[in-house]
């Protein structure tokens, strides 16, 4: 059955992973494994990019993209369009291929690719969208006004947990601005970005479009770092670690170019006294547990309020037993495994140091015996905010702790190093809205009685502190994809300057 979906992808058990203008041999880059998490075995093989090649995507790029941007935007437009239609066709094989090298569950693994379409219809009602403004001149007879024209190329680096959703994020609008996308995949989901890439191509190539959209798949972070250095590049958006985010961002600022960081996400949500608990539960748990806890807004810390606390920890606990996992394309799991060993390793480390620290183990932590990276979901008890918890673990560990007052828990919330997600439960509009102001949540995203994850593409999605500041996907994002440039005509007999400025010769 797996073989059937590779092969209605494209996907042979050998795959180049170079794209420019059409797909390349050999040429002096290594062969790596495409791994299955939930049962360790290869899914294929892919070829990584050596220089030589990255440096001829690139070129083919450039090229592709001076044409590109002469096509009408309305007109990109319809690429898009008929781009996200070969997504709907494919949703279930592509869905299915995501499960397969990343371990979501089907749901999720179509979920993601629903998330693309969704990115191809948004990027096509935006193609009529890409206004500028009219400004009103002090000077008599002159015209003032804003236009946006495309960067050029867009190298975009993606990480395994979104595969393909991350890059439609920005290739969906990069691309509709008149940009092409240098792509360089995470190396533990290379599979998925070659069956994108085939799946474009079939939209881009009949009209000579091919080089817009490039792929370069490495074995670990080398491209990365060329895309990073290389000034061709004007803009990196990149979606990682906070410590990849900090190269990159260094690296793309000494060359004065952008950078679009999507890094790290240490989530908290608080509960409060007038809570629906059912409603509750139910958000955590998803938000907790949801995607083995590898998601970037995964729910990783819990402020209940004392009056509340052995009630929420009682649901939760029943609710972790009650969790099927197993094998993510069977349609009764709800977890599959984590990508590979080593987060299972992180997480056993992070939960002897919760110990230590005097936290309580209520439910999970230990490996699952299966082929795959298994693990029970953990639920641990913390009388109050330890060191543990500043840390990001990419797994799923929840910290459940109980707090006095409100102000008391947005503070504890606030009080990480990153800023992506958060969430509040409650009945009561006096304790969203103290979430809400300005004093309350620090973070690019703020809930009100739904959990952390599961952000839609119409907002601006992104945070602060040292998940980078970038936002993808909201209403106004096609302009970091674009430079913005004023022009000021005159059309009268006269040279006034603006200010009052007078510079006339005797």
């Amino acid at each position: 059955m797996f073989e059937d979906v590779l092969t209605r992808l494209g996907i042979a058990s050998r795959n180049s992973g170079v794209h420019s203008s059409h797909w390349l041999p050999a040429s002096g880059g290594t062969w790596i494994d495409s791994w299955n998490p939930s049962n360790g075995r290869v899914l294929g093989e892919v070829l990584t990019a050596s220089r030589e090649d990255y440096d001829g995507c690139v070129l083919s790029a450039i090229d592709a993209q001076r044409a590109w941007a002469r096509v009408p935007a309305p007109r990109r437009g319809e690429y898009l369009r008929c781009f996200g239609n070969l997504l709907r066709n494919a949703k279930q094989d592509l869905g299915m291929l995501v499960t397969l090298e990343t371990g979501k569950i089907l749901s999720e693994g179509t979920g993601e690719v629903q998330e693309m379409i969704d990115m191809c219809d948004f990027a096509t009602g935006l193609s009529r969208q890409l206004y500028g403004l009219t400004i009103a001149s002090e000077r008599a007879e002159h015209r003032m006004f804003e236009q946006w024209h495309p960067l050029g190329v867009v190298g975009v680096i993606t990480a395994f947990n979104f595969p393909v959703a991350v890059w439609a994020w920005n290739a969906a609008l990069a691309l509709v601005c008149g940009n092409a996308v240098l792509w360089k995949p995470s190396p533990l989901t290379p599979l998925t970005a070659i069956a994108v890439q085939r799946l474009i191509q079939q939209v881009l190539a009949p009209d000579g479009f091919s080089g817009v959209s490039t792929l370069c798949v490495d074995a670990d972070s080398e491209v990365g770092k060329w895309m990073a250095m290389d000034g061709r590049l004007p803009l990196i958006s990149a979606t990682g670690s906070c410590r990849m985010g900090r190269s990159v961002a260094a690296t793309v600022a000494a060359r004065f170019g952008r950078s679009l960081l999507e890094l790290g996400g240490n989530n908290a949500a608080i509960v409060t006294p007038s809570a629906d608990l059912d409603r509750t539960v139910r958000a955590v748990l998803f938000a907790a547990v949801g995607t083995a806890g590898q998601r970037c807004t995964t729910l990783r810390r819990l402020f209940v309020h004392h009056s509340r606390l052995d009630e929420v920890i009682n649901r939760l606990a029943h609710a972790y037993d009650s969790v099927p996992l197993g094998l993510p394309w069977e349609p009764e799991t709800l977890l599959g495994p984590l990508i590979h060993q080593g987060p299972v390793g992180e997480m056993k480390r992070a939960l002897e140091h919760a110990l230590r620290e005097g936290g309580t183990l209520v439910r999970g932590g230990n490996p699952v015996p299966l082929e795959g990276s298994f693990v029970q979901p953990a639920l641990v008890k913390v009388p109050a905010p330890i060191p543990i918890m500043r840390q990001e673990t990419f797994a799923p560990l929840l910290y459940v702790c109980p707090y006095e007052d409100l102000t008391q828990a947005i503070t504890w919330q606030n009080d990480v190093h990153q800023g992506l997600s958060s969430a509040i439960f409650t009945d009561r509009i006096s304790e969203a809205e103290q979430f809400l102001a300005h004093n309350g949540s620090d973070c690019g995203i703020a809930n009100v009685n739904i959990g952390t994850s599961g952000a839609e593409i119409g907002g601006a999605f992104g945070g602060e502190k040292e998940t980078g500041g970038g936002r993808e996907a909201g209403s106004d994002a096609w302009k970091t994809y674009m430079r913005r440039q004023t022009c000021t005509i005159n059309w009268g007999q006269y040279l006034p300057l603006a200010q009052g400025v007078k510079f006339d010769l005797a």
